[in-house]
């Protein structure tokens, strides 16, 4: 979670500088239910990052009595965003969610040969055969399952994987031209 968080942070605050309560709206309408995030959990990933030199904090007048505080991404933070999306790591790649946290800041990502080649990795983690059910070494397919919640599972998994292909393709095929 905390390197997903962190790749969030960075990613809205790339966009715009923002106050906390702002910035934690944005992730949780990212991630939804899924990942939820708290103040517990956001604000030291906040001051981690900040004394690591990757979020700058200015106090600013709130529009009631008490100050915000808005938060900036440094230079070494916009560096550190681009080497997260030019370099994510495995589970990064394989792990829904993450790709999904991934994905949604990779146009900050200014290379489109860069873009292109963590689009790869998504298509080649894609294009291994993978089932979540076996029957020994044997991967079941969603028509062999009795189970209708299993089966649901499989039907579910090949329509997403199948529309997620089709569209990496082509957006492949565009980043290349």
């Amino acid at each position: 979670m905390s390197r997903m968080l962190e790749l969030s942070i960075l990613g809205f605050l790339y966009e715009a500088p923002l106050h906390g309560y702002e910035l934690r709206k944005r992730i949780t309408a990212l991630t939804g239910h899924v990942r939820p995030v708290g103040e517990s959990t956001l604000y030291p990933a906040i001051k981690r990052m900040e004394k690591a030199g990757l979020l700058a904090r200015e106090t600013q007048a709130g529009p009631a009595a008490a100050p915000r505080h808005v938060l900036t991404l440094t230079a070494a933070g916009r560096e550190d965003l681009r080497r997260r999306l030019a370099e994510p790591d495995a589970l990064d790649v394989s792990d829904e969610n993450r790709w999904f946290t991934l994905l949604a800041f990779l146009r900050h990502l200014d290379d489109p040969a860069a873009q292109a080649a963590v689009l790869r990795r998504r298509l080649a983690f894609l294009e291994e055969p993978a089932s979540f059910f076996y029957d020994g070494e044997r991967a079941l397919r969603a028509e062999e399952l009795t189970d209708p919640f299993r089966r649901g599972v499989l039907t579910v998994a090949r329509a997403t994987s199948k529309a997620e292909l089709a569209w990496l393709r082509n957006t492949l095929a565009d980043l290349d031209d």
